[in-house]
């Protein structure tokens, strides 16, 4: 019943919010992430949990900061429900690109790019804004509930230009993602939560996360760049940075440090642009508890 009323409420979005009149948009959805806000749900109060690692601060400070993450993540799904009917220039128009010749100078190399980015900002409006700036990409997309949900979800994202993979239920997905690196593509993936078993613990503000580790390690097994990416919102606008490549060396130890320098990109990041960093999930090691 739970998933079915989640796949009710997001079809709901993308049949009603892009229809909107563009000047309602903004309030209706601030309206709504301060109720929700206001209720303090989990997902609040673990989204406040997760801020309060960025600085010490009072905790009407703490309260005000998750109120704008509300606001920026609701912000992030009505831009979600209205992306495809954008045109070209309103997505160009949209970003506010930095140092992006990094990925299409190792694209015109030759050479393959993997970027992991963090939940921050608008990632689907960056995959899109890539595509439109001739760079195709590759994502990989964790299966939703029901399976509806997610045929939905990869729709949507193959209508935004993207080729998107299953993580789970298909075929794996990494020696895929390996050969479209080899083919010098470019490979993008959310890197800052994994639960999966192969997740390394890594610092994140100053205290140790559960990071996936398969950014560094395509990485490393293709050749491909290794070029972290952010994004943060002003004003009506979004910026879109490309970060310097991180160096991925053959040894052992390789992964790990890399994954460690992708993870002190992202705390720069989120500490530049807190209230856009939207993680409702637990995702530092004393929240999970002894059992992980």
């Amino acid at each position: 019943m739970h998933h079915a009323l989640g796949a009710w409420a997001y079809r709901l979005g993308w049949s009603v919010v892009r229809h909107v009149p563009p000047r309602l948009v903004e309030p209706t959805a601030n309206r709504i992430a301060d109720r929700v806000w206001a209720r303090r749900g989990r997902a609040v109060r673990q989204l406040e949990a997760n801020l309060a690692r960025i600085e010490p601060m009072p905790d009407a400070a703490l309260r005000e900061l998750s109120k704008r993450a509300m606001r920026s993540y609701l912000r992030y799904w009505t831009e979600v429900f209205r992306l495809p009917r954008w045109t070209a220039a309103e997505i160009r128009d949209a970003v506010i690109p930095h140092h992006t010749d990094r990925v299409k100078d190792a694209l015109r190399s030759g050479r393959g790019v993997v970027s992991p980015l963090p939940h921050m900002g608008n990632w689907d409006l960056a995959g899109a804004w890539a595509v439109g700036d001739g760079m195709p990409l590759t994502t990989v997309a964790e299966r939703l509930r029901p399976d509806s949900l997610f045929d939905d979800f990869v729709r949507y994202r193959q209508g935004l230009g993207m080729e998107v993979l299953p993580l789970t239920g298909g075929e794996p997905p990494r020696p895929v993602l390996e050969q479209r690196l080899r083919d010098c593509r470019f490979v993008c993936l959310l890197a800052d939560r994994d639960m999966s078993r192969h997740a390394l613990s890594a610092p994140l503000l100053g205290e140790s996360a559960r990071l996936p580790v398969g950014p560094a390690l395509l990485a490393q097994r293709s050749g491909a760049l290794l070029l972290p990416v952010t994004t943060a919102y002003e004003g009506r606008r979004m910026h879109l940075r490309v970060h310097e490549p991180i160096d991925v060396g053959p040894d052992d130890g390789a992964i790990e440090k890399a994954t460690v320098a992708v993870a002190d990109v992202f705390t720069d990041a989120i500490r530049e642009d807190p209230a856009d960093w939207h993680m409702l999930q637990r995702v530092f090691e004393l929240d999970l508890g002894p059992a992980r």
